[in-house]
This record gives C-alpha cells, structure tokens and sequence, in this order.
C-alpha cells in the first residue's frame, strides 16, 4: 500500500517518463458551475493525460447520477484506457481535488492501492509553467482484475443503522448553506438540510486558496479537531452526490485513517427518501 495518497507537480515533472505509469484527467463540475470538464480537458492537459468521466464510468442504470458501477464494467472502463493492475495511476482534475479523489477512492473500492492524486492538479501545474498539450494518447488496452472492497461503501440502509445507533460520526462534506439548507435545490424531489446528527466540514476548507493543494497534515489535524471530529472514532463520509465525501476520506487518509468508507448516494439519496429522517 502507498502511504501517501498525494505526489507533487514538481515531482511528477521529473517522473513523467516512468514506466507503468498513467495519469488521468477527472476532472468534473456541478450543472451550476456551467462548465464542460471533457470540453476543456481536449482544449489542454497534462501530457498524455486521458479523460475520467465519472458520469460514464458509473452505474448508467441507477437514477442516480455517478453512482458506482460494478467491478467488472469498472474493470473493463479502466481497462481499456490502458490501466493493468501494476499500472500506477496518477489523477488531478482542475476543481479543487473534487472528483480526483473520487476517482482516487474508486480505484481503492475495486482494490487498486498503486494509485495517488497529483497535489494541486492543473492549476498548480500551469503555476509552476509545466508543460501542458491538447495531444489524444491512443490507448492499448490492457487487462484489469477488480477486487470489490465493501468495506469502503455505505449505501442508505448502512448510513440509516450509523444515524439511528450513533455508531459512527457522520461528515458532511458540503458548503453550509446546503447543510443548512438554505441553499435552493434544482431538484424539487429533493429536500434540503442534512442527516441529523451529522457534522459539517466543507471540503474546500481542506485545500489552500492559491496553490489549490491539499493542507499540511498538521493543518488537517487541526480543521478536523475544529469541526469536533474525533479521528479515533468510526466515521462515513457524506456531501450531495458521493463526489466531494471523497475528499474527506482523502484527508483523513493523509491522517492515517485509511478505511473510512464514503456514502454512495449521498443527500441525492438521502434527501428524497421519505423514510429517512431529516
């Protein structure tokens, strides 16, 4: 296993050659932010960069959006961009670590550990005036195993026992105005608030403003301990739709709590479920 979940822009501008290496573009953007993440990533990226679309890498049957597809429609997407098994895979994304570490916790769910997220993604690379291309590397495909690990995925019935039992602490990763519920919702199934007992802690407070990296873990320990959040407890992770949970489990990661599972269906789930309290 990695022990760290990150590697740096400058180290990977020295390594961009290694062999059984393959970086991968995830970056994605809420309808709200009116931007196309696949439109832009053929405009400019890392050099021989290919496009993760967590909305087509995902369950295409579930009504919800980007939910987890199954270990072998995983294995075959990731496949045929040319990841095997001892491939080491190397994500950003240009929006804040937001679905580089989804993709990161994906590859850890279907048991690929040869995976960290590059500190800072595209905008800390086009900071440092590091190389960047519009260039479409014609993948080989290659033959991928998964290893589903459940261990790592709450799904509604799980999160309803840990909010009834008190069994684990609830994070949520979501700005506070839609914890609160004060933000307006496109969805109108949807209701607004959050799961009772659950503590709030938004994932952009874990990055800097200007490089967009993730804290210092010293800096992390002490965001976490702010938010009232005990380390040494069981915690799931949570946000709107499974994307920015994932940068919690990133962060604790970097803490070394390595097995905190993240809440698939998130609010989109939680919040329409009519039995599920809010």
């Amino acid at each position: 296993m990695i022990e760290s979940a990150l590697v740096s822009c400058e180290w990977l501008a020295q390594n961009l050659d290694a062999e059984n290496q393959l970086i991968l573009d995830a970056t994605f953007f809420l309808p709200r932010q009116h931007r196309n993440a696949e439109k832009e990533y053929l405009q400019q990226h890392l050099p021989d960069a290919r496009f993760f679309d967590i909305d087509k890498v995902a369950d295409l049957s579930h009504s919800l959006s980007h939910m987890l597809p199954s270990a072998d429609d995983f294995a075959d997407a990731v496949g045929k961009m040319g990841i095997a098994n001892h491939t080491r895979v190397l994500i950003y994304d240009n929006n804040h670590f937001f679905a580089a570490a989804r993709v990161w916790w994906m590859f850890r769910v279907f048991g690929h550990d040869r995976v960290q997220i590059i500190d800072g993604g595209l905008a800390r690379w086009k900071q440092l005036n590091l190389p960047i291309n519009s260039d479409q590397p014609a993948p080989i495909s290659k033959s991928f195993k998964a290893r589903y690990h459940p261990e790592l995925v709450f799904d509604l019935k799980q999160m309803l026992l840990a909010q009834t039992s008190k069994s684990r602490q609830i994070i949520d990763a979501r700005s506070a105005d839609s914890f609160l519920g004060q933000r307006k919702l496109a969805d109108n199934a949807l209701q607004a608030g959050h799961i009772p007992g659950s503590i709030n802690l938004p994932y952009a407070q874990l990055t800097t403003s200007l490089e967009q990296t993730l804290l210092s873990d010293k800096a992390l320990k002490s965001v976490f301990d702010q938010a009232h959040v005990d380390t040494s407890f069981p915690i799931v992770t949570t946000c709107g739709s499974g994307v920015s949970a994932c940068v919690l489990a990133l962060a604790l990661y970097q803490l070394g709590v390595k097995d905190i599972p993240v809440y698939d269906g998130s609010w989109a789930e939680w919040g329409r479920e009519e039995h599920a309290p809010k």
